[in-house]
């Protein structure tokens, strides 16, 4: 007895391989190519690769703009608030000590976050086939006027 599998039936063109959102974001977060998962994503601190060397897979056309820094201030922010928060309630310091402490804390993990977060970014960007990774180019807008960039 032989058993029945039902496929689902797509029109419209070639099927395209499969972007897990999960899966993109995680490999962003681990500095690693979207598409492959063993490339570099940056060849900088915080300059993304151009293509992956493993894969080819384009990547230069992200646009991750100020989103990772405003995610940065968000984390830190909330985790290095709560943090002096209940310091301040078990230990009572000069504001001094509190500025020697949170501030090289402040600057450290921010220095630590940013990296994986753009990455994340850009998993994020590949996975959805935002700005030009899903094959096609966005066009141009000027935001002001509405038209195309000449």
């Amino acid at each position: 007895m032989q058993k029945q599998v039902e496929r689902t039936v797509r029109y419209g063109g070639a099927q395209e391989a499969e972007r897990p959102l999960g899966r993109s974001i995680k490999r962003g977060l681990l500095s690693t190519c979207p598409a492959c998962g063993t490339g570099r994503l940056f060849r900088a601190f915080l300059k993304p690769v151009d293509t992956c060397a493993v894969c080819g897979e384009e990547i230069s056309h992200h646009r991750a703009d100020d989103l990772p820094a405003y995610l940065v201030i968000v984390v830190v922010g909330h985790v290095l608030m709560t943090g002096y928060m209940l310091t301040d309630m078990t230990l009572r310091v000069s504001p001094w000590v509190h500025l020697a402490i949170w501030v090289p804390l402040a600057i450290l993990a921010a220095i630590l976050s940013i990296q994986p977060i753009k990455g994340g970014v850009i998993g994020f960007q590949w996975a959805l086939k935002m700005h030009g990774f899903g094959g096609t180019e966005d066009e141009a807008v000027d935001p002001g006027r509405g038209g195309p960039i000449a």
